[in-house]
């Protein structure tokens, strides 16, 4: 239970800075504070576009390494150029979990 009150002085650009960084991760003014204060992990929130490419991303990558397979006997060099870009999308993909 939070019973301890806390104030601080900001700008008020400072002060609109931190209500939308509290929006687009979801909290409250006081937990992105709160969070930003001990190190805690904040997340920003993904915006519906941001979801949709996520999803493009996912599907370009399972695509990608399915013609890297079917490549691997005809002809190795591509199969593993395809199969790099398929392995870059994954690390891209990797980057939203943060």
């Amino acid at each position: 239970m939070k019973k301890e009150f806390v104030q601080f002085r900001c700008s008020i650009y400072e002060k609109k800075l931190l209500r939308v960084k509290a929006n687009k991760s979801g909290l409250s003014i006081s937990e992105y504070c709160r969070r930003a204060a001990f190190d805690d992990r904040i997340i920003e929130r993904l915006t519906q576009e941001q979801i949709e490419m996520y999803k493009m991303l996912v599907k370009y990558q399972i695509n990608f390494k399915r013609i890297g397979n079917m490549y691997r006997k005809r002809n190795p060099k591509l199969a593993d150029e395809v199969v790099q870009l398929a392995n870059e999308i994954r690390k891209h993909l990797l980057n939203f979990r943060k």
